[in-house]
């Protein structure tokens, strides 16, 4: 239960890392909204998940999927560019989030 809500924390973290570029410095008022919205409840669902799991394996995994997944829906819907390089390196933070996920760090 404590990486499911790693992962799904992780997954918000993705949400307020695309929503702080969608506010514009925080001049748009939805999109500040929505990033407080997503920031606040990845850093619950984080610090949940941290009182059974050990704080480097996990912090690694979340970063690792916010990082991922911003990636991802940056070259999907917002443009940015696509390369062989990234590709391989965001699969190389995927491979490694699994592997953390896997190292039996929960108690």
């Amino acid at each position: 239960m404590a990486w499911l809500l790693v992962v799904v924390a992780g997954l918000l973290e993705t949400g307020f890392a695309v929503c702080l570029k969608l506010s514009h410095g925080f001049t748009r008022l939805w999109p500040t909204i929505a990033f407080a919205a997503f920031a606040l409840g990845s850093f619950g669902l984080l610090t949940l998940a941290l009182r059974k799991l050990d704080v480097g394996p996990a912090y690694a995994v979340w970063t690792g999927i916010g990082a991922a997944g911003t990636a991802i829906y940056g070259m999907v819907f917002l443009g940015d560019v696509v390369s062989t390089l990234k590709i391989v390196s965001i699969t190389l933070v995927i491979a490694g989030v699994i592997g953390l996920q896997l190292s039996g760090s929960a108690h």
